[in-house]
């Protein structure tokens, strides 16, 4: 058996022992984890050097080697991520309802969903924040990395796994598929005999080539082509902060704004203070017409620009007519991850909060929101921009099924 196979066929049987452990006992191993974490600081962030070095050599652009660099604050956060998932409520193994059925006792129970393997690309916490939200929800992680994060990947999860077996338990609770071809993330999306659910964390292409290839069920997470749509009664001093927070603090995430919608009356003056805060952060600008006549560094917006997700110093600006041309736009170039209303008419509010078919939609607050912890779900395994079975940031109780228990007495159906 090749090192998929061999790691595969431990998940599998390391998942029936974990997902009969109790609360108290997988706390214990998250907390011996987190502990060991710490202990690796420096093994780690020595690995992850490596990774970025790597990374500069090749010519990786900036926002991916900000996905990629940890330092001791970044790890200490990951670090708290686990602590958090202590904290919160486990999902599994819960009666759900009950119900008697003539000579029936039914019961709906919530159980681990099994094997759940993550493929994901520039992002180390990935690593940590997975495996913590699948060891607490009862399933087994098993995670594949890119190439760009392999030294980190190895770090980590050599890290987890001793806090694992300080417990006396299972260190196949977490596995690293270590093998970073393009053939073997084809064939792990293809491994149905181990992997219950699939779930990648990337860009667009990752994406994409998973929903192509994967035999595996998969929750489709992550791109966003996120957007502000700043309606005509509105206060220019909230509309301002929240795109600066939304595009700026952080470009290379995917509840980052990269498109922003203006009502056609508000346009002059508030577009001149937009384009004067954008430049101020260095941010390339591709607009329609309009747009472009407020300043001749603002590039002509395509069809393209309106739907890409830019992941950079970049932003489509394009002017509506009102809050439904608005939805109409952001219905058809969305990727329905999270979309923002600034507005204080409650009637184009409502309109905008029920129409919008995205995941997470917002009214006058950043789409940087978009977050398991900030939605109080501690780490967050992904965002599921599909309806089923997961929308939105998705924490403990997405990674659970459910199943039926029935007792009966000697009972036979007629």
């Amino acid at each position: 058996m090749n090192e998929l196979q061999t790691k595969g066929k431990l998940c599998k049987e390391a998942s029936w022992e974990l997902m009969n452990l109790s609360t108290d006992t997988k706390n214990e191993i998250l907390a011996a984890i987190a502990t060991s974490l710490m202990k690796h600081v420096d093994d780690i962030l020595a690995a992850n050097a490596k990774d970025v070095e790597n990374a500069e050599a090749n010519g990786r652009p900036e926002a991916f080697i900000d996905r990629l660099t940890l330092d001791e604050a970044r790890l200490s956060a990951i670090v708290n991520g686990v602590n958090q998932v202590i904290s919160l409520e486990d999902p599994s193994n819960k009666i759900i309802e009950t119900w008697p059925r003539e000579e029936l006792f039914i019961s709906k129970k919530s159980v681990a969903i099994g094997v759940i393997g993550m493929i994901y690309e520039a992002r180390p916490n990935v690593s940590v924040d997975s495996a913590s939200l699948c060891l607490k929800s009862g399933n087994v992680c098993f995670l594949r990395g890119s190439k760009d994060t392999i030294y980190s990947n190895i770090a980590l999860v050599k890290a987890m796994k001793e806090g694992i077996t300080n417990t006396g338990y299972n260190e196949h609770f977490i596995e690293l598929l270590e093998d970073t071809s393009r053939e073997s993330a084809t064939a792990f999306m293809k491994l149905n005999e181990y992997l219950d659910l699939l779930i990648p964390r990337g860009g667009a292409n990752l994406i994409q080539s998973t929903i192509a290839n994967a035999t595996v069920p998969i929750i489709e997470t992550g791109t966003g082509n996120c957007h502000v749509y700043v309606d005509k009664e509105f206060d220019a001093t909230k509309a301002l902060a929240i795109i600066e927070n939304a595009k700026t603090q952080r470009v290379s995430v995917c509840n980052a704004c990269e498109s922003v919608l203006l009502h056609k009356d508000i346009v002059n003056p508030f577009a001149h203070n937009l384009i004067k805060m954008l430049k101020r952060h260095h941010v390339i600008i591709h607009g329609d017409e309009i747009i472009q006549g407020f300043d001749d560094s603002v590039l002509a917006a395509n069809e393209e620009d309106y739907g890409k997700e830019y992941l950079d110093y970049e932003i489509s600006i394009k002017v509506v007519d009102d809050v439904n041309e608005a939805i109409r736009h952001i219905n058809h170039y969305s990727t329905h991850h999270s979309d923002v209303i600034v507005t204080e008419n409650s009637d184009n509010m409502e309109a905008f909060l029920n129409q919008v078919d995205s995941a997470v939609v917002y009214a006058n607050a950043s789409s940087r929101f978009s977050d398991g912890e900030e939605f109080g779900f501690g780490a967050e395994i992904g965002i599921s921009t599909q309806k089923i079975h997961a929308r939105g940031p998705m924490g403990l109780e997405a990674l659970t099924s459910y199943k039926y228990i029935v007792k009966g007495n000697g009972t036979i159906r007629k």
